[in-house]
């Protein structure tokens, strides 16, 4: 049996890896671009936290929904955990936007895509997937409230980060207990980089449907 270490290794071996194979989308979903294709080109802060209320909101159903039917003992808690996390940044949001009967009605294609995996092992690299890309879009979202001269909710959203990153070390656990062999890991790696493109094929459609180029300008 692997030490702690060699499993910490092997986690972030992979995260190296679905890094390296999703570059280009995480890199455009990490893009200033971003906002404006998740807002429909109104880079407001309204708009802004609308568009982060929704991704939470859809979050935490989608975990709350793999935690009710998840069989794995370790993989559920880490469910729970994670939709327990999403549910408070939903109700955070929702302050921030003052609205407190505020509901989504629009799914991210995102976690249209996750709510179609029912596998442990696909779901451990989903969600692995759905981390990485989440964390460069909440990098847009602290951007757009340091330079919008609003420091207290650019602190928020650095909280969600931490709490993305907590998020990530718990999925490494399962990881571990779940992805022990070679096929494991091809699967969650192919899970990992559905997800990815998932939220970038969506980020491209929106762009393409305002006109816009989805790649960034250098």
């Amino acid at each position: 049996m692997a030490d702690d270490s060699d499993t910490v290794a092997d986690f972030d071996a992979f995260l190296d890896t679905v890094r390296e194979t999703a570059q280009t989308e995480l890199s455009r979903l990490g893009s200033s671009k971003s906002l404006y294709a998740e807002t429909g080109g109104d880079i407001d802060t309204e708009p802004v936290l609308e568009a982060t209320a929704d991704a939470e909101y859809a979050a935490w159903q989608t975990f709350s929904a793999w935690a009710d039917d998840e069989s794995h003992d370790g993989a559920r808690e880490a469910f729970e955990a994670t939709a327990a996390e999403e549910e408070g940044h939903f109700e955070t949001v929702r302050d921030e936007l003052g609205d407190d009967e505020y509901e989504p009605d629009a799914i991210p294609a995102l976690h249209d895509h996750l709510r179609g995996i029912d596998a442990t092992v696909e779901r451990v690299g989903a969600l692995a997937g759905r981390i990485l890309a989440s964390k460069r879009s909440k990098e847009q979202v602290v951007g757009y409230f340091v330079g919008d001269a609003d420091p207290q909710t650019a602190a928020v959203f650095r909280e969600f980060g931490d709490d993305l990153d907590a998020q990530l070390e718990r999925t490494g656990e399962v990881f571990a207990a779940v992805c022990q062999s070679e096929a494991d890991q091809e699967r969650a790696m192919d899970a990992a980089t559905g997800a990815i493109e998932a939220a970038y094929a969506e980020y491209v459609e929106n762009m393409e449907a305002m006109g816009a180029n989805p790649k960034p300008v250098c």
